[in-house]
């Protein structure tokens, strides 16, 4: 959820727009549910704490001074209201059976996302895991699906990023351990069943040391028959939970209904303008959610939402497309119709670069690169355009050859990429070479053979979308027309540099060979005719939501 977005709907709500407010509400409602419903795994407390929370941020939101930070806001917020409720819990700790039957968040996870396999068992594994973990992988979950930033998640828990890695390391080591948990507990071991006859059943720190220590030494439950795929990966494709059907956020502060409360602050003119409108009678409908307001918001999910995209990623270190993920078929987007095209007219040009192929030997030299006319490309962000956040974009215009050179920082944020996305295309697009002396996935290290481009075994990796090609440091295209490259930035931190160039520069870049000290030799796609290929997510039409252009989009011609 990009904050940018939003930025208009804020500042309307902070002007006293009851109808903007409601939105609000609405549209961050389920993040904030998220965060506090992982964290204190669904207890009777977080209807409570979700609760409070957006009242304090309806009761502040006039003193929010840049909407761009509205998201980061709003989740220190939810974490400041998750450690005041710790804080003010009794010493004797409260039964977790408490919730009066209710769902824990780990079981509302399986039932309500239908997840099996690897992905059930992860969300198993939290119930697991300390408070403090589960506070970080609250919001750790939310990094992966693209919802946060790491810089977010580091403020929200109120440390430096270097720190938040650690702390992030170490709360996947604990979740790992309780994975095993969870395998083990639902196998056969006759160990294992002596051993859990004086368990009570509910998961806690004691009874997880003695279940790690029995795993450890034994043959039996130590002995992982598939393959284990890292949390990111099967995180990747977990959406957020819905709001559960009936759940009541009541504007009302110290039992008293909004009206009061905006009465008792009428010193705060802001404030009290608000919460007032909120006792308006006014019922909004969308497709996602019903609003009832009068003092309180009642959300549901749309029965037919569609699912979420699922998205898996071969490992950083592969240069072949590996067997897909038991727990997640690879799902294919439907081919994206071009606007300009007609049921009787259906040209194509090029091929879409749709399938991971494996790589050239580093000591293959590439193909001569066919030399396209060039009459110069220009650009929105000049000579040298740099896009690092999610929604920067830049349009270039012309005949010519351009230059897009990834920038990925795994040791920020890691997780599934979103890719980047052409749109608008008036004209043709090809993917005519790759170069910049490697690959993302080679090694980039001679102490550390885990490290690629992607990532390392420490940070983890940044993963890219089942059947998407590998990119290299530089990739060359070449522009007959107009046409707007978007960076999807979601579940890692990546950057684009896009700069106009010319054949002269892309041919020296791929032909400069290991003789002169870098790692491979470029790639060569160009043919010269109109069977060269085009990017992958490509599309003549121009979304509102740039992420959803299908990867394998077929471009008609003009």
């Amino acid at each position: 959820m990009d904050t940018r977005q939003w930025r208009d709907t804020i500042a309307a709500a902070q002007d006293g727009d009851r109808r903007a407010l409601d939105e609000l509400v609405e549209g961050w409602l389920p993040l904030v549910y998220n965060i506090v419903g992982r964290a204190l795994n669904g207890h009777a407390d977080v209807d409570d704490v979700v609760q409070e929370t957006m009242l304090r941020a309806v009761d502040n939101l006039g003193s929010l001074r840049d909407p761009d930070s509205f998201r980061s806001w709003l989740v220190a917020i939810a974490m400041r209201q998750i450690r005041d409720r710790a804080r003010r819990r009794t010493p004797a700790r409260l039964d977790e059976s408490a919730a009066s039957g209710a769902a824990d968040f780990a079981e509302l996870t399986v039932l309500r996302l239908q997840l099996e396999g690897q992905r059930r068992e992860v969300a198993e594994a939290v119930r697991w895991l300390d408070d403090e973990d589960r506070q970080l992988l609250s919001l750790w979950w939310l990094e992966v699906a693209g919802e946060l930033t790491r810089r977010e998640l580091a403020a929200a828990v109120g440390i430096s990023r270097q720190h938040a890695a650690v702390r992030v390391q170490r709360m996947k080591e604990r979740l790992e351990t309780s994975r095993g948990i969870v395998r083990a507990l639902d196998g056969a071991c006759p160990d294992l069943r002596e051993l859990t006859a004086r368990w009570t059943g509910r998961p806690d720190s004691v009874w997880r040391k003695r279940l790690a220590r029995h795993i450890r030494g034994c043959g039996y439950c130590g002995d992982t028959r598939e393959s284990v795929v890292p949390p990111e990966r099967l995180l990747v494709g977990i959406a957020l939970v819905p709001v559960p059907v009936g759940f009541t956020l009541s504007l009302a502060l110290g039992g008293k209904t909004a009206a009061a409360a905006g009465a008792t602050v009428a010193s705060v003119s802001w404030s009290a303008k608000v919460l007032s409108a909120l006792t308006q009678p006014v019922v909004a409908a969308t497709a996602g959610a019903t609003i009832v307001a009068g003092g309180a918001y009642v959300v549901t999910q749309a029965p037919d939402a569609p699912p979420p995209r699922v998205a898996v990623s071969p490992t950083a270190a592969s240069t072949h497309r590996p067997p897909p993920v038991a727990d997640t078929p690879a799902v294919s987007p439907s081919p994206s119709t071009s606007p300009s095209a007609t049921p009787t007219k259906t040209v194509r040009y090029g091929s879409v670069v749709d399938a991971v192929d494996r790589a050239p030997d580093p000591d293959t030299p590439p193909a001569a690169l066919p030399h396209r006319p060039e009459t110069g490309v220009t650009s929105t962000g000049g000579a040298h355009a740099v896009l690092n956040h999610r929604g920067d974009g830049v349009t270039l215009t012309g005949k010519g050859y351009v230059l897009v050179r990834w920038q990925i920082s795994p040791q920020y944020r890691a997780g599934g990429l979103v890719m980047p996305s052409w749109t608008g295309l008036r004209g043709e697009l090809f993917h005519v070479a790759s170069g910049g002396g490697r690959r993302m996935d080679d090694p980039v290290s001679a102490t550390d053979s885990t490290a690629t481009g992607m990532g390392n075994s420490t940070v983890g990796y940044t993963v890219l979308p089942a059947g998407t090609q590998q990119m290299w440091q530089n990739e060359y295209f070449y522009l007959d027309g107009s046409v707007t490259l978007t960076v999807n930035e979601r579940g890692a931190d990546y950057g684009l540099s896009v700069f106009p160039s010319s054949w002269d520069a892309a041919e020296k870049d791929i032909t400069t060979g290991p003789d002169q000290g870098v790692k491979r030799y470029g790639l060569v796609r160009d043919t010269g005719k109109d069977d060269t290929p085009v990017p992958q997510y490509v599309t003549r039409s121009t979304p509102a939501d740039t992420a959803t252009v299908a990867q394998e989009s077929r471009v008609s011609a003009p």
